[in-house]
């Protein structure tokens, strides 16, 4: 029963929680058996309902049938449970469609009872049996009914994977996982209180893993948050206390030092970041349920000081509180990536090795760049200008990133030989870096979580001198002095067959052979003749033409036309 289940659902949408998907796929084989079985509720005109019972029990496919319709109504059910976090009324449709299904298992359970059917397959129906019911009473919040079927079904799978072969034990091992944090959750609501924390476990060893069984964890742990959350009132930070009125701050709010433990005991990097962007994401929904209740309050937005107090107001401040807790989430993400990058660095992993792009210096450069910029985030919260203490930690917290943005560009220097750059960058880490042991002083104990300034001096000296031996031996080696591209000075080969050098360009797609385009030459004008001769010309006179041309008339005309010329 699990394997037809599991198979039909991996291979019809449910890999990618397409609860629709599955159920039409469903509707279409139930089509299929009852035709190929000759088993058909009636004609086109009229509905006959018909039972499958022991005695018609000769093929399998009979109680495939009945598994197949509480699939089809499982199914269903899952889909509205989709739908109803955005139309509550869709959740009594639900209800009915997963009695349906248990109905349903029960009929498959009964039929399994035959002598026709074997140990296994009975065992599984009544595993199947108490999956569903299960379910059911889980959606009615009876939890103690839920928690004894869900039990029941753990013990059934568990007991069926230890009959059978590693291989076959691997698909009830997988059902026994995705039902234990019901079970916890079920635990929970009765009154377990170490309940809560088994969930949070359950999260951290599904390490990166999508899909079902990660989404369910994240609904439960939320639901057992929303239920601690009712006692939740008030909040202190740096020596105030705002009240916390939004139900979606106070979950937050709550899970918050689970979330951070939960970050703190990842066992990779995968689950670490995983784990941060989750905690990202939910604070940027209760920063947005504060603003939404900051809209209406126009004159305090334009006017955040309370009277001659001088300070904001409470829900001003808690909006400050969340901003202060994602820019400093923001920080510790990328300066755990920032680790893993440098690790990487030290290992001198290559690109052609394990397939992957070598990491370089640049790559960090960018990530603290992203972490002065949230420290200059910080600085400008309001209701923290006059935080002396406040803005004294950030100032420190920003030298010893800049004295490590600093390093890493020196560093990318060092491998284009820019030694005297790359010198002078050294220099400005070691004044960064003593600047931070100088005005530390109380406050060490905001220091502790950064990395140890006096191990960058320890580095930054060593390869100071590293950096001063390369200088002098590029400097001394003359071969080394004179590179190709040094050589060639960007000319094309028709212009240096005189001079012998190493192009590889020469033997690469953009070799550079001659100019082309080639460039303009000069060349002689057309000649332009003026006729300056005319100035000088003495034209004959005209004035007997222009008499001649004034008697003309009627007289001219009729001498024209018959010949006499004057």
């Amino acid at each position: 029963v699990l394997q037809i289940v599991k198979e039909s659902q991996q291979q019809h949408g449910l890999r990618h929680g397409d609860f629709q998907r599955y159920r039409g796929y469903c509707s279409r084989r139930l089509r299929r058996l009852r035709k190929t079985l000759n088993f058909k509720m009636g004609n086109r005109h009229k509905f006959t309902g018909k039972k499958v019972t022991e005695e018609i029990l000769s093929d399998n496919r009979y109680l495939l049938l009945i598994l197949m319709d509480a699939e089809r109504a499982w199914s269903y059910a899952m889909q509205l449970k989709q739908e109803a976090n955005t139309e509550p009324r869709k959740r009594f449709h639900l209800l009915s469609r997963l009695r349906k299904a248990v109905k349903h298992a029960e009929e498959l359970e009964r039929l399994c009872e035959s002598n026709r059917v074997d140990a296994k397959t009975k065992l599984e129906a009544q595993a199947y049996m108490a999956y569903l019911t299960g379910m059911l009473r889980f959606e009615h919040q009876e939890w103690k009914a839920a928690m004894e079927a869900f039990n029941k079904c753990k013990t059934i799978y568990e007991k069926l994977a230890n009959a059978f072969t590693e291989e076959q034990a691997v698909l009830y091992n997988q059902r026994v996982e995705e039902i234990s944090p019901n079970i916890r959750y079920c635990a929970y609501n009765i009154g377990d209180q170490s309940a809560m924390n088994e969930l949070m476990q359950m999260r951290l060893r599904s390490g990166g893993t999508e899909g079902l069984l990660a989404e369910k964890l994240e609904a439960l742990i939320t639901q057992t948050r929303a239920k601690q959350a009712a006692t939740m009132s008030e909040v202190e930070w740096r020596g105030r206390t705002v009240p916390v009125k939004i139900d979606k701050v106070r979950i937050f709010l709550l899970g918050l030092a689970d979330n951070e433990a939960a970050i703190a005991q990842a066992e990779n990097e995968e689950t670490k970041e995983r784990l941060f962007e989750s905690l990202l994401s939910e604070c940027r929904d209760a920063i947005q349920a504060v603003r939404e209740e900051l809209k209406p309050d126009q004159k305090q937005r334009e006017h955040p000081l309370e009277n001659d107090s001088g300070k904001v107001s409470n829900i001003q401040y808690l909006h400050s509180y969340l901003t202060y807790i994602k820019l400093s989430t923001a920080i510790k993400r990328n300066e755990s990536m920032a680790k893993s990058l440098q690790k990487a660095l030290l290992q001198q992993q290559r690109s052609d090795e394990d397939g992957k792009r070598t990491p370089r210096p640049q790559d960090l450069i960018r990530l603290y760049d992203i972490i002065l910029q949230n420290l200059v985030e910080l600085t400008q919260l309001p209701g923290l200008e006059e935080d002396k203490n406040f803005q004294k930690e950030i100032g420190l917290k920003t030298l010893v990133y800049k004295a490590y943005r600093c390093f890493f560009i020196a560093q990318s220097y060092v491998l284009v030989k820019k030694w005297s750059e790359a010198l002078v960058l050294y220099e400005r880490v070691l004044k960064y870096a003593r600047e931070v042991q100088s005005g530390a002083g109380a406050h060490r104990n905001s220091l502790k979580e950064l990395p140890d300034v006096q191990d960058l001096i320890t580095q930054v000296n060593a390869e100071k001198y590293s950096l001063q031996a390369a200088a002098i031996l590029d400097a001394n080696d003359p071969h080394e002095n004179e590179s190709p591209s040094q050589v060639k000075d960007g000319k094309p080969l028709s212009e240096r067959f005189e001079t012998f050098c190493l192009d590889p360009s020469l033997v690469s797609k953009q070799v550079n052979l001659v100019h082309f385009p080639p460039g303009f030459q000069p060349i002689p004008c057309k000649p332009l003749f003026f006729d300056l001769a005319l100035n000088h010309v003495a034209f004959p006179p005209l004035e007997d033409k222009v008499e001649q041309k004034a008697k003309s008339g009627l007289t001219g005309y009729i001498k024209g036309i018959f010949g006499f010329k004057s």
